[in-house]
């Protein structure tokens, strides 16, 4: 059965309307054409994650409110690639329904993380699951497994967090990371 992102489509028109901002001027806003916009708000289908962060800064709610409607959990997936270990995306962000819906996942509720060039390194973690980062601002160092990955503005990373790994700034400016964790 195909998933009905009807209710995503809802929400970001709704929120849209309510801060009365036109079809058109959000479309050049997120540098889309006026059809793959509409469509946004018409289907909630193929809505790029990039996007949904841009529109909850835009109209001032919180991320996960657009994403969820308010709810405690989210369901997800992992992302598909091919094999194991770690994947470093730098294309344009992954869709909503990538992370929302395919293999139906428990996960926790997305995190918000703002790291300052100051902050001392925080120690290596591991723990079950899958993880998924995503920089939506600044540049982050992702270490994994004793190697360290640099990943910018728009890249993304999909691992197994039961290897050592950990977060940190890069460079002189803020970071912050959207990240996802299955249970």
């Amino acid at each position: 059965m195909e998933p009905d992102f009807k209710e995503l489509g809802e929400r970001i028109q709704g929120l849209r309307e309510a801060c009365d901002v036109s079809r058109h001027s959000m479309a050049q806003e997120l540098g889309v054409d006026i059809d793959t916009y509409a469509s946004w708000e018409e289907t909630g289908a193929n809505v790029p994650i990039s996007a949904i962060y841009h529109m909850a800064q835009k109209f001032g709610v919180e991320f996960t409110e657009i994403l969820t409607g308010g709810e405690t959990r989210l369901d997800t997936i992992q992302v598909v690639k091919d094999g194991a270990g770690v994947e470093v995306n730098r294309l344009p962000g992954y869709h909503f329904e990538d992370l929302a819906w395919r293999f139906q996942n428990k996960v926790m509720q997305p995190l918000m993380v703002t790291l300052d060039p100051s902050d001392e390194p925080a120690e290596l973690v591991s723990h079950a699951g899958q993880e998924f980062n995503y920089v939506v601002q600044g540049s982050l160092i992702l270490t994994y497994d004793g190697r360290e990955y640099i990943l910018d503005e728009g890249d993304s990373a999909y691992f197994d967090p039961s290897r050592n790994h950990g977060q940190r700034c890069y460079g002189d400016t803020p970071t912050k990371f959207i990240t996802l964790i299955t249970e």
